[in-house]
């Protein structure tokens, strides 16, 4: 799938419905689904595991993994589910990005920050 048509798809998630959060949740007001749209840069990270992430993608998940559960909440999010995000893929990309401080061990649902 090319990136273009991905964000479509992660857009038109958003729009209808992704949005909307009540209160605080994983990554404060926002929905994880808001949030994942910060990681398109991401995209070919999530794809292939042997892909080196770009430094505006290693930006944003450095950003976004300051909160190791909205870090989560977001590769696990419905966005990321229908760009066709891999989440054992996309678990490993703040190790690929030599993230010093990521949450090594923190359990994100079936998975496990390395």
């Amino acid at each position: 799938m090319r990136p273009a048509t991905i964000l479509l798809l992660i857009l038109a998630v958003v729009l209808a419905g992704g949005m909307a959060a009540e209160g605080a949740g994983e990554c404060g007001r926002a929905s994880a689904d808001r949030v994942a749209l910060r990681l398109a840069p991401c995209v070919s990270a999530a794809d292939d595991p042997q892909s080196a992430p770009s430094s505006s993608c290693c930006s944003a998940v450095h950003t976004i993994g300051q909160s190791p559960s909205c870090l989560c909440a977001v590769m696990l999010s419905n966005t990321a589910r229908v760009a066709g995000i891999k989440p054992e893929v996309a678990i490993t990309i703040p190790k690929r990005c030599n993230m010093a401080d990521r949450p090594v061990g923190y359990k994100c649902g079936d998975y496990t920050l390395p």
